[in-house]
């Protein structure tokens, strides 16, 4: 006899309670809800007008779409606005120097990438105290003090509100 009656009487008690104990947590276990979906949200239709108007100037900032919506939105910028004055300063990235296509500070201010610019004016235009609480042609005014350029980005703008 390997075990005494003590060890039989142990055996047994370990066995009932292991049991419900085993039934219990069997009972426990719960599956993991289901991962809730992302609401898809629809592409932003301005961005699709504006790749379409820099596509058919040829300008080489057409793949920047996206991130002229996201900047003029981020800065409370009108969208047009940017992509305006770049078109109006490098032909929508044709003609800059130092990835300036803003002409920022005379087109003397080096940027690390077009991108960079792109995110560094849009800050400006919209957060800096000499900007900040004017219209866009407030601000364009001060950009360019010359009349004739602050219209002509304005009439730019329109053109790509009417853009199909």
């Amino acid at each position: 006899m390997i075990f005494g009656y003590g060890a039989k009487s142990w055996l047994v008690a370990v066995g009932v309670v292991a049991i419900p104990l085993s039934v219990q947590l069997h009972s426990l276990t719960v599956e993991a809800p289901a991962p809730k979906k992302a609401p898809v949200t629809p592409p932003d239709p301005r961005v699709a007008k504006l790749q379409g108007f820099f596509q058919k100037l040829d300008c080489p900032v057409a793949g920047l779409a996206e991130d002229f919506v996201r900047v003029a939105d981020e800065n409370h910028l009108d969208w047009r606005l940017l992509p305006s004055i770049a078109v109006i300063e490098s032909g929508g990235g044709k003609a800059y120097r130092h990835n300036n296509i803003f002409g920022w500070k005379q087109g003397n201010q080096a940027f690390s990438s077009v991108r960079s610019g792109l995110e560094v004016v849009g800050y400006k235009l919209g957060r800096s105290p000499l900007y900040q609480r004017r219209d866009s042609l407030g601000k364009l005014r001060i950009y360019n003090e010359n009349e004739d350029y602050a219209h002509s980005v304005i009439a730019l703008m329109n053109r790509i509100s009417s853009f199909n």
